[in-house]
């Protein structure tokens, strides 16, 4: 299998109570799973690393401000139109599944679990 380039879905701000804490630790769990694939060969890549630090620049107060609504989830999407698929992890997301749902409408394909996805032969990403 080629190298692949991956959007890892999972929950950011579900169950958090937005608890900055909280919150690190769902990223933290992206992040590390974006760290597997890269040694499977492949380049997994979260719309947080994207959309967080451009909420930043934008001046956003927080996850219920209107600046989160423009450009969280959006940042992710235009990601994921040039990814190969999803991968789909953690507990109950409305945001990570609007990803799944995304990625199955354009024909992309969604795993659950990072062993599911063969590692990458030959090439780079």
């Amino acid at each position: 299998m080629p190298p692949l380039m991956i959007l890892v879905a999972g929950p950011y701000r579900s169950g958090t109570g937005d608890d900055p804490v909280k919150l690190a630790a769902n990223v933290q769990a992206m992040n590390e799973t974006a760290l597997a694939l890269f040694r499977a060969g492949h380049l997994g890549v979260t719309g947080e690393a994207l959309a967080l630090p451009l909420l930043e620049t934008a001046g956003s107060a927080g996850p219920d401000d209107p600046l989160f609504a423009e450009l969280f989830h959006p940042v992710a999407e235009r990601l994921l139109e040039r990814c190969d698929g999803v991968l789909r992890i953690g507990g109950p997301s409305a945001g990570a599944d609007r990803m799944v749902a995304h990625a199955r409408a354009h024909g992309k394909a969604v795993w659950t679990a990072v062993e599911e996805i063969p590692p990458a032969v030959g090439g780079d990403c």
